[in-house]
């Protein structure tokens, strides 16, 4: 049984590495540039295309960057507001492994109390501190943004309602061990907090949460509530 574990764990190792090199050929990384709309019209760089290649092998072992797709970011928000009359001035924005802070910026669109990015590897914290004081948008609602480096199994998520926003940025057991954190933040302070999960590969964790309820979703993301 030994023996065979650390054969998968090999080949899941070989596997990840050439696809860190497939993925850094001038064909694919040219491709990354496809993203680049939101960053030219707001003089930011929140683009995969130029995160470093230490910073995308560190993710292919974690969570690959991968910047969230504003149209869909939207629609998202239409739909807690909409369908399920989510108040956003009354929660607390938080990004669960925020990258450079595209999700960050796009929420800045809507009236939340406050707007918290959490990233752990900090040179994509700083590339979103730098996005955040260089933001400037008509359509902006929320000004206080803030992007903490720190480890999202251990932060400390503040004492408000909150909307957490996970687009796949932790490995299933990072992940149940930030749910487990969460948990216990929601039992010692007893508050509304709501899931929204971009493209739920890992959703049987939260669906095995006790503590969460599938309000809502499509293919493309999924809604809980605590």
């Amino acid at each position: 049984m030994v023996k065979s574990g650390h054969f998968q764990a090999s080949l899941k190792f070989a596997a990840t590495i050439f696809e860190f090199l497939r993925d850094s050929t001038p064909s694919r990384r040219r491709s990354r540039y496809g993203d680049m709309d939101f960053d030219w019209d707001r003089r930011v760089d929140t683009t995969g295309a130029t995160v470093s290649h230490r910073d995308r092998l560190f993710g292919m072992f974690h969570s690959p960057y991968q910047p969230t797709e504003p149209s869909l970011f939207h629609e998202m928000m239409e739909a807690l507001a909409g369908d399920f009359h989510l108040d956003f001035s009354q929660f607390v924005f938080i990004d669960i492994g925020s990258g450079k802070g595209r999700a960050l910026l796009l929420a800045a669109d809507y009236p939340f109390k406050r707007i918290i990015g959490v990233e752990l590897l900090p040179a994509l914290h700083r590339m979103a501190e730098e996005n955040i004081a260089k933001y400037q948008s008509e359509s902006q609602k929320c000004f206080a943004i803030e992007s903490v480096c720190a480890d999202a199994r251990e932060f400390s998520f503040p004492a408000e309602p909150m909307l957490l926003y996970l687009f796949n940025p932790l490995p299933e057991t990072a992940l149940r061990q930030m749910l487990a954190n969460l948990e216990s933040s929601l039992l010692e302070h007893p508050r509304p907090a709501c899931v929204l999960y971009h493209n739920p590969l890992l959703e049987q964790v939260l669906a095995d949460s006790s503590f969460l309820k599938k309000i809502g979703g499509t293919h493309q993301y999924a809604i809980y509530l605590s």
